[in-house]
């Protein structure tokens, strides 16, 4: 944009010219492309005790989805409390009195081959936003198309149509009546899923994950070796990405309401305690996809690969056990009454809250906004790490916000089995698990910087509570660091501009050029 001012000066007329140039470039995340074995080089299997502990997992979690069926039932209660009742359950497994306990039911399978075909065609065809993603290190970013909201709304017209029919929530019920053989279809299409990408990554030459690259069978095909796999000739079909929150977790959804019209047929009203669950699970789901965009940035997508790990996770694990409040519900008929409802409301708005307000602190601060104008640090990489509002009283104040959530989801049991409260305790385990990989992967990323952030914010998870290693840096860096510095130089500028993380500023003798870069990076 140029602007052009005149002005007499001594009897003589002279023009001034300002010429103003703004343009914007996103730079590749290597100067110089690599080769494959420099953008994948091997890595050493240490997640989850190596391979002996993937290998357990990969066994052990889809028998802990069969057992929390078999173990919490209408015909064993919830759980069993005797040896008897122990020795009654084992009698059912391969035996159970109904089809809902059956291994294998091949009209399931087809229901379940129809539902995942069902999510496959609402990506394909529903209106959706492309939302391109973080850059990866091939200097490439990939473009998703994030619709999963209408195909909830549409699941959820689909299935009120049918609860509205004379004799539809009788025939609604037929999820919940059909629950193993559904788990024992949704793992083998899990276990295909997770064969099918190990073994095409070999051939596919596509981007592996950095943690999942050790050349041991059963480690890579538990974390998952490729990083962003596709089907051979659809490359804008993410496996990963569509089955983060679609298939596993909207039949989450509906597998509640088949379980509380299970409830209705056998009591003829819903208890408040059913419609906690389901408002509380139904809303999660809602408001996650809703921010559907927001998973971009999430580790599941940004650093792991995709195998066995995330296919059963988000196909059998999410939908069959995350639903287990629902399902003993059905069969077991408490009443909260006024008050406990109030706390059970007021302890999962307030997760709901802290979860959704440090979401969108962060969101917002990748995205170069600070409508709150918090503080934040700056590092050397020249990315900028906050450390006032939530994200100033812990590291990772969302997933205290998840807990309180779960803990919500599975008050409304009240207390006569610790087995509802399975998710609290696995979602604890699971947040301190990833809270650790995200602190080494940090203090990696960030070197000396992680340590000076870990003084400025010393909480791990819960706030003023689970204090990090805030001693142990005081330690090595000392009290003379400031809590506030910046970085600068034209040496640490060229670093950041080869790194392809910032900008820099060059003047030139017409005008000036401000080049502005862009680049989405995990905090």
């Amino acid at each position: 944009m140029a602007d052009a001012q005149s002005a007499p000066a001594s009897g003589e007329e002279t023009t001034t010219t300002v010429i103003t140039a703004t343009t914007h470039l996103t730079l590749p995340a290597h100067p110089t492309p690599l080769t494959y074995d420099q953008l994948n080089p091997k890595s050493i299997p240490h997640e989850f005790f190596g391979p002996i502990g993937t290998g357990g997992i990969t066994i052990l979690a889809p028998l802990f989805t069969y057992i929390f069926f078999y173990t919490c039932n209408d015909a064993v209660g919830c759980t069993p409390t005797s040896v008897g009742g122990w020795k009654r359950s084992w009698e059912l497994v391969g035996d159970f009195p109904t089809q809902a306990g059956k291994f294998w039911d091949w009209k399931a399978a087809a229901v379940y081959g129809a539902w995942y075909a069902f999510c496959i065609a609402c990506w394909a065809i529903l209106p959706g936003d492309k939302i391109e993603g973080n850059l990866l290190r091939d200097g490439t970013r990939k473009v998703y198309k994030m619709n999963g909201l209408y195909t909830l709304l549409l699941a959820l017209g689909i299935s009120l149509g049918v609860i509205l029919q004379p004799g539809g929530i009788q025939a609604y019920t037929w999820l919940h009546d059909h629950w193993v053989p559904l788990i024992s279809a949704s793992l083998v299409m899990a276990t295909a899923q997770a064969a099918f990408v190990y073994v095409w990554s070999y051939y596919s030459r596509e981007l592996l994950s950095l943690g999942a690259n050790s050349g041991n069978v059963v480690y890579d095909f538990f974390m998952g070796r490729p990083l962003n796999p596709h089907p051979p000739f659809f490359p804008s079909f993410d496996l990963k990405t569509f089955n983060e929150v679609r298939p596993g977790m909207i039949l989450w959804v509906l597998l509640n309401i088949s379980c509380a019209c299970e409830q209705y047929v056998r009591l003829g009203t819903l208890t408040d305690s059913m419609l906690l669950v389901l408002v509380f699970e139904g809303w999660y789901t809602f408001d996650c996809l809703i921010q559907e965009h927001t998973i971009l940035n999430q580790m599941d997508i940004t650093t792991d690969g995709f195998g066995f790990m995330l296919s059963f996770g988000d196909l059998t694990w999410v939908p069959f056990t995350y639903g287990l409040q629902a399902r003993f519900l059905a069969f077991n008929h408490v009443t909260l009454g006024p008050v406990w409802t109030a706390v059970i409301v007021a302890i999962e708005s307030a997760g709901i809250y802290i979860f959704r307000t440090a979401n969108n602190e962060k969101g917002n601060f990748r995205a170069g906004k600070n409508p709150k104008n918090l503080e934040f640090m700056q590092t050397e990489r020249g990315t900028r790490l906050l450390t006032s509002g939530w994200w100033g009283r812990s590291r990772h104040p969302n997933y205290f916000g998840d807990w309180l959530i779960a803990l919500g989801w599975c008050l409304p049991t009240g207390f006569h089995t610790p087995l509802t409260y399975y998710y609290l305790v696995f979602f604890i385990i699971l947040l301190v698990h990833r809270q650790m990989r995200d602190d080494e992967a940090c203090k990696k990323k960030y070197g000396k910087d992680w340590d000076k952030y870990c003084e400025l914010v010393p909480y791990k998870i819960v706030p003023y509570v689970d204090r990090g290693t805030a001693d142990e840096a005081r330690e090595k860096w000392g009290q003379r660091e400031a809590t506030k510095w910046t970085v600068e130089g034209d040496n640490k500028g060229n670093r950041a501009w080869t790194e392809g993380r910032m900008g820099s500023k060059q003047a030139i003798s017409e005008g000036i050029v401000l080049v502005q870069i862009t680049l989405l990076s995990r905090l």
